[in-house]
């Protein structure tokens, strides 16, 4: 189920809080949707969902207009805000039974119990919400969000809050999700992209800065790409230079070299192949690219 996103804009008064944003998601994608503090992120996520109207342009959702379809568009869609609104005095199961009543999903108790095994809410499973810690709250917003099983999941900062414990297990929770549906999630935690995301979608001001793979911003943005080898013992220098690709070789010591290469142009099975062949013995082998960290902060300046 795809998520089509064309010519949005958001106006506040004078202020424009999305601007002629546009992008497309497929199914079985996880977009990481990346951007400063009022970048416009949470604003157009709010859109995405029906819940604010946009001054201009549109979104479809599996080819329907999320405006002119809101009714069959939240049965498609789970969402997870960045302010997490739950009731404090209901038990857990008690809220998710009430959640689920609102798409008349069939066997809610099997359901309930089902989603809170998921999330890993089952050791806290007979407390109120009100008695969570902020980890295992921020679970139950995401147990509400899937309890329908929409084919869309939109996540605002989903993993806020949680411990490194409670971090693997989400992380492996929403990577699976993102086999079967739509997924786009904004985050600050940049290992989150790594270790999730199949794109990056950065803004600033309501503006697209970037729209692609890690592996291609970080191609693109990264000039040359410089592998660093290590030998143990003697090795022949020119071999390495005749590789293909290798602009140029630069000696560190007698056992290190610096192989350099275009953007995008990893040489380092040509290198161990060349080492092999020479009965030459490799004992480090690493390539140098850009961090998320490192495009984010070029791209929005911040």
């Amino acid at each position: 189920m795809s998520v089509r996103v064309e010519g949005l804009t958001k106006n506040y008064g004078e202020q424009k809080a999305v601007d002629n944003l546009s992008f497309h998601v497929e199914k079985g994608q996880i977009l990481g949707f990346l951007g400063p503090n009022g970048a416009g992120k949470s604003t157009t996520m709010k859109i995405l969902t029906g819940y604010l109207v946009p001054t201009e342009g549109f979104v479809e959702i599996d080819g329907l207009d999320v405006q002119a379809f809101p009714k069959e568009i939240r049965q498609r869609i789970g969402y997870l805000p960045e302010n997490n609104p739950l009731y404090g005095d209901m038990y857990i199961k008690e809220y998710l039974h009430f959640v689920a009543g609102f798409y008349e999903i069939k066997n809610i108790t099997a359901r309930v119990s089902e989603v809170i095994d998921l999330v890993g809410l089952t050791p806290e499973k007979h407390k109120k919400i009100g008695e969570l810690s902020k980890g295992y709250k921020q679970r139950v917003g995401l147990a509400q969000a899937i309890i329908h099983d929409p084919q869309v999941l939109i996540l605002d900062e989903p993993t806020t809050g949680l411990d490194p414990n409670q971090l693997m297990e989400i992380r492996s929770l929403i990577k699976d999700l993102g086999k079967e549906k739509t997924l786009i999630f904004s985050t600050h935690i940049m290992q989150e992209v790594n270790a999730l995301c199949d794109r990056v979608l950065i803004i600033k001001n309501g503006q697209v800065l970037a729209n692609d793979t890690l592996q291609n911003l970080q191609a693109s943005l990264q000039g040359e790409w410089i592998t660093t080898v290590t030998f143990e013992g003697l090795f022949t220098l020119e071999n390495f230079k005749n590789i293909k690709n290798v602009k140029r070789i630069l000696p560190i010591n007698k056992q290190t070299i610096q192989v350099i290469t275009p953007p995008g142009v990893d040489v380092r099975s040509l290198i161990f192949k060349q080492a092999v062949q020479d009965n030459t013995v490799i004992i480090g082998l690493e390539q140098e690219r850009r961090s998320v960290e490192e495009i984010f902060q070029k791209l929005t300046g911040s």
